[in-house]
């Protein structure tokens, strides 16, 4: 039994992994069941508990082991931590339907199991603590014909269909006779399919299009920030002089400025001025997007909650993207989602101590500042676009917030590098094919170097892409859209129904434990 309950173990984190590792996701409809036969052969004693969370734990950390492993390249703790954070959520909710099914009837345990992982995924969105890579609904994101209905649901409606799947297909294998049970997994597999194709084929691009273009510098990031800026701007101005006039909105990776730039000067600052007087030359007409590391000063009294101290100067420091054209400076956004560990430190006020585990990978370390709203980007001859920079392109409705102030296509600037050519780079830039579903816009991505190219608002990746340590430039119109999708306006409702359902199902075990203990209830 324990040689079946460990191939079971091996099993589920095989199929969990397959959506990331550039397989396909489908699997994951049935990954949890070799989890759920563990589970329904043990009991209710307290040893019978820690063997099943033993293997639980054992399946989740070799899911991401075998996913997030290259996060290794940057840093040691990255894996580890990631590991620990994602694996103890999803002990939460597994464990907590683990611990019902053995006291309660069925169905208030496969509630909770729904309702308790979607819950834990959208904390883990949400909250101090954050690195959704390894959400089920990002399992589809190579595959975005099998999930054209995220434009309603987000990736949250993903996980409710891998959770619906699997506790449907364990059912039908424990009544292996009845019809029934298998025509409604059947059901519960098929049926989105086919929404989702019927979506996919009947979705018509819009008419209104700009021609954009994507640098990919191809700059190694970890001499980067160590290395005179001066060869890296000439690299970026004898790119931009390949891009056609024809041109209307360009994308240059994240921190390809990288000299610290005064935002109180920035129009001073010498790499934006000679970018601003190539636009002036080649693209009057052309509106960059370039991300720069920037910073601010403050007066004594009036520092952020973010401000750094030294020297006597209260000053935050900025992963930014700037909106550039002939005139001059257009706009800046800060990057306001940012990466635990490297630009953040959770809860400081514990987690201090740790600060000399923080890393690079941005040009600056420690926290960062952050803008309170989303900036768009928009000049007379290009309409709204998202800046969005690096990792919060993984946040569905965060880019959202984008959209819904009047974004009409989505940009992506990313320093990609960090992990080596592993898969890291890969779902990174799979998961901006969910963003374009989500709210059906397309999206424009520029890496340093990784994955730059286009994706149409279907999800589809459209024309050549410039592959891992390749440089170059790419050129393509792409479609605008004003409209707001469901899932545009709503963010993700999923995720906090599920938090209210989940308590309710707690509070409704406890009454009903409370209630078979005591004596005077019949």
């Amino acid at each position: 039994m324990t040689l079946r309950r460990f191939l079971c173990v091996l099993l589920s984190a095989v199929l969990l992994s397959m959506g990331w590792i550039g397989l396909s996701g489908l699997p994951l409809l049935a990954a949890l069941v070799p989890l759920l036969w563990i589970s329904s052969t043990y009991g209710p004693s307290r040893r019978d508990w820690w063997r099943m969370f033993g293997w639980a734990w054992l399946a989740f950390a070799l899911w991401n082991g075998l996913t997030i492993w290259g996060l290794w390249y940057s840093t040691p703790v990255g894996p580890v931590a990631a590991t620990l954070a994602s694996t103890f959520l999803n002990m939460l909710a597994f464990m907590l339907y683990h611990t019902v099914s053995k006291r309660a009837h069925k169905a208030l345990a496969y509630t909770l199991l729904v309702s308790g992982w979607i819950a834990t995924e959208y904390w883990y969105t949400v909250g101090e603590f954050s690195f959704p890579w390894l959400l089920l609904g990002n399992g589809f994101a190579t595959e975005p014909w099998a999930v054209q209905w995220y434009e309603y649901t987000g990736i949250f409606g993903g996980t409710l269909w891998v959770l619906l799947c699997n506790l449907f297909l364990f059912e039908a294998l424990q009544h292996r006779r009845s019809t029934g049970y298998w025509v409604r997994t059947a059901a519960a597999v098929v049926l989105p399919l086919v929404i989702s194709l019927t979506i996919y084929f009947r979705w018509e691009e819009p008419q209104r299009r700009i021609p954009a273009a994507v640098v990919q510098p191809n700059i190694d990031c970890y001499d980067k920030f160590n290395t005179s800026p001066d060869g890296q701007r000439a690299n970026l101005l004898s790119l931009l002089s390949e891009i056609p006039d024809s041109v209307r909105l360009i994308a240059m990776p994240e921190t390809a400025l990288v000299e610290g730039i005064n935002e109180s000067y920035v129009s001073e600052n010498p790499s934006v001025r000679q970018l601003v007087a190539a636009l002036a030359a080649d693209h009057p007409q052309a509106l960059l997007v370039v991300g720069a590391d920037t910073y601010k000063i403050y007066p004594a009294g009036a520092q952020t909650s973010t401000a750094r101290y030294r020297n006597g100067i209260w000053y935050d420091r900025f992963n930014t993207a700037l909106a550039l054209d002939a005139r001059g400076v257009q706009g800046i956004h800060h990057k306001s989602r940012l990466v635990i560990g490297v630009e953040k430190m959770p809860l400081p006020w514990l987690f201090r101590w740790l600060n000399f585990l923080v890393i690079d990978l941005g040009g600056t370390t420690g926290q960062l500042g952050v803008d309170t709203q989303r900036t768009v980007f928009a000049t007379d001859t290009v309409p709204a676009v998202a800046p969005a920079v690096c990792y919060e392109s993984v946040y569905g409705a965060y880019v959202g917030e984008f959209v819904r102030r009047g974004a009409e296509v989505l940009l992506v600037i990313t320093n990609d590098g960090w992990w080596g050519d592993t898969a890291i780079h890969r779902q990174h830039f799979s998961f901006s094919r969910l963003r374009a579903i989500e709210h059906r816009r397309a999206v424009v991505r520029s890496a340093n170097t990784g994955i730059s190219g286009f994706i149409n608002a279907r999800g589809d990746v459209v024309g050549p892409t410039l592959g891992w340590e390749e440089r170059g430039v790419l050129t393509r119109s792409v479609a605008l859209d004003d409209e707001l999708t469901f899932y545009t306006r709503y963010g993700d409702y999923l995720g906090r129904i599920a938090e209210y359902v989940m308590l309710l199902s707690i509070l409704y075990f406890v009454a009903y434990r409370v209630k078979r203990r005591n004596y005077l209830v019949d």
